[in-house]
């Protein structure tokens, strides 16, 4: 059968419209994939993934991260007195089991995004999500990135073993995975600690007016660790250090300075509005008084 060149043409056309379709079905297929396995801190079921979820890269590379093998001293050995008040320090945090303390702790192991933008609302007074405020979001999640990532090399080089793996007790957050994931992760130093306390340094530079209370916040947020029953008060310490050494570093950092101006400008707007955190602050306050 011999096909002139309209008809060919005709059929060529016909057969790219259908690849075009065909693509942006697959694309469309890939995103909707990715938002409900990527980006959903809280999955349809209503659990969470407190680590394991969101983790967008960060402001700096990975040789740019300060070296916590380097800056920190081996966690105390066994039979050392610097262990024994550790294990002094997690069996006083027990009586929290049964409060509203342990709640808190349980809210502040969660760090993905948006649900963990509004862990230090109640000390800036100010909503922190991405109507709102969409450059500080962001710049908290990405630092969120940096800081984590500084403890890595280590928790690689001690795998130090976590309260709950000697002591046998609860912890606030016993869904299969997380524990999973924390029994192979080293106990020190502690993420979580250099990721609040990131927090807590960059948010005291974004509200100068609220240094104290956010400070206190970010010390609360190391000792929720504590209190889960996930690390030890020197996993804690050190964890607060690398925050800080990351900080220190990200003040070099181009697009994090940039995203620091945009975000003091945001919370300036958000002052003049009058608008206030989302969260129950007095039952925030009431909590931590524990």
């Amino acid at each position: 059968m011999i096909i002139d060149s309209n008809s060919l043409k005709g059929v060529i056309k016909i057969m790219n419209k259908i690849s075009k379709i065909f693509i942006r079905r697959i694309w469309l297929f890939l995103v909707c994939v990715w938002i409900i396995t990527g980006c959903a801190g809280f999955d349809q079921s209503g659990k969470t993934d407190f680590i394991l979820g969101n983790w967008p890269p960060g402001y700096l590379l990975k040789e740019q991260l300060p070296d916590s093998a380097a800056l920190l001293p081996p966690p105390p050995a066994l039979k050392s007195k610097a262990f024994a008040l550790d294990k002094e320090v997690s069996k006083k945090s027990f009586v929290l089991r049964n409060t509203p303390r342990w709640q808190l702790a349980r809210n502040d192991a969660n760090l993905n995004f948006p649900q963990a933008a509004e862990t230090f609302s109640c000390a800036l007074n100010a909503p922190i999500n991405q109507q709102d405020t969409p450059h500080l979001l962001n710049l908290l999640n990405i630092a969120k990135t940096d800081a984590g990532d500084s403890t890595n090399r280590a928790k690689e080089k001690y795998h130090r073993l976590r309260p709950f793996q000697m002591n046998n007790k609860p912890i606030c957050t016993p869904e299969k995975k997380e524990k999973e994931f924390l029994e192979k992760n080293g106990s020190y130093p502690s993420g979580h600690a250099a990721i609040g306390w990131a927090w807590a340094l960059i948010l005291a530079e974004i509200s100068p007016e609220r240094t104290d209370a956010i400070l206190s916040r970010g010390l609360a947020f190391g000792e929720s660790r504590i209190i889960c029953n996930v690390h030890w008060q020197s996993d804690v310490n050190e964890g607060r250090l690398m925050g800080a050494a990351t900080v220190a570093r990200l003040q070099a950092n181009p697009a994090f300075r940039a995203d620091l101006e945009a975000s003091i400008n945001e919370l300036s707007v958000i002052r003049s509005k009058g608008l206030l955190p989302a969260r129950d602050c007095k039952a925030e306050a009431e909590e931590l008084m524990h």
